[in-house]
């Protein structure tokens, strides 16, 4: 003897969807969840702190004209104070080689790492490079698409730094 399966209809499927997203929506917005987010905080930590930020020499981007005991200058410095200000936070410069100061931002040390980084920068598995921010023709004629470093995963300052680097009125 056959056994008849009742089938549900349309409706009970579309009403067990519809409880289901409303369980599950419940449960995220309770969560306090943000998208983009930071693992580590570091646009909370940022916000109206310090923006710890890593120098690596290569002028007309940056440079320390008299010597790594002054204060930095060159575009890409005046771009990271200018964020720094939309952060209501104070910048703390550190000077070293691109080695050195990726190594910083991977253990937490640095926000920031800039000195005339290029999206063909070595440091992409070790840094978030974020979008090209300026495009500029290099001395051997070849365009340079020019980037800067953030901590890995850190994708709402990531973001934030984004959304201010596409701002601003920059040959790209």
């Amino acid at each position: 003897m056959e056994v008849a399966r009742r089938v549900p209809g349309r409706r009970a499927v579309v009403a067990a969807v519809v409880g289901v997203l409303v369980v599950l929506l419940a449960t995220v917005a309770g969560c306090s969840v943000t998208i983009p987010t930071d693992p580590d905080d570091t646009l909370t930590h940022v916000t109206g702190g310090t923006l710890r930020v890593g120098v690596s020499v290569n002028p007309p981007w940056t440079d320390f004209p008299d010597g790594t005991g002054s204060d930095p200058t060159g575009s890409e410095v005046a771009l990271v104070e200018e964020f720094a200000g939309t952060l209501d936070a104070e910048v703390e410069w550190t000077a070293g080689s691109e080695e050195a100061l990726v190594g910083q931002l991977e253990r937490g040390d640095l926000d920031l790492v800039i000195g005339g980084l290029t999206a063909r920068s070595p440091w992409s598995e070790k840094a978030a490079l974020t979008y090209r921010y300026m495009a500029v023709t290099g001395a051997d004629g070849q365009q340079e698409l020019h980037v800067m470093a953030a901590p890995m995963g850190e994708n709402a300052f990531l973001v934030a730094l984004e959304r201010f680097l596409l701002d601003q009125d920059l040959p790209r």
